[in-house]
């Protein structure tokens, strides 16, 4: 095997290995809370000891910010992917909804992780974080600003909220085998309530 194609499986097992401990943490944060996980915990979880774990991380904090940042950063750029992608501005919120409903029944423990240990991240962090919420909540409110010009952009972002609570909140009550059915109930709920008149 040649060095570049070693160092190539190397990059690649690290990668992997970085993932594997975001998805444990994003389990075992959401099961018991961030304060409650150890780093130790961490690296049991993905099989290598807990100072292993510090190759990839700084600590345990630095994972939650990956964690969180990065799912928030993932939902923007996918968003935003959806809506160029649209062929009008109607399919544009068809899409936004379905990705999001997907999102969310697909993440079920990184909402948890998301709604509950927010503030234990670092302020720069969690300012990030934010800042990453407020464009995606903003893609919807200028998709749902051109369907509808007469209301204001201020009961259109509560609107977006809103729905952003239906959908979020559902999956941790929804049972694996219902979730075909949980997609296209949720899917038509927030069409309504993002559509209804003013």
């Amino acid at each position: 095997m040649s060095v570049a194609a070693r160092s190539t499986t190397r990059s690649q097992a690290k990668a992997d290995r970085r993932a594997a401990l975001l998805d444990a943490a994003s389990q075992l944060f959401a099961q018991n809370g961030f304060n409650r996980v150890s780093i130790e915990d961490l690296g049991t979880a993905v099989g290598v000891s807990g100072p292993a774990v510090y190759r990839h991380f700084s600590g345990k904090q630095a994972v939650l910010a990956a964690l969180l940042i990065g799912v928030s950063q993932d939902l923007l750029d996918g968003g935003t992917t959806v809506v160029a992608r649209a062929a009008d501005d109607e399919d544009a919120l068809h899409s936004l909804i379905q990705f999001h409903v997907e999102f969310a029944l697909g993440n079920p423990d990184v909402i948890r992780v998301q709604d509950r240990d927010l503030d234990s991240l670092a302020a720069a962090d969690r300012h990030a974080v934010r800042a990453l919420q407020h464009n995606y909540v903003e893609l919807w409110v200028h998709v749902l600003g051109r369907l509808h010009p007469d209301v204001d952009a201020a009961e259109l972002r509560i609107r977006a909220h809103a729905t952003f609570g239906l959908i979020n909140s559902t999956p941790h009550s929804a049972r694996a085998s219902r979730r075909a059915d949980v997609r296209g109930l949720l899917e038509r709920m927030a069409w309504a309530a993002l559509t209804m008149s003013s």
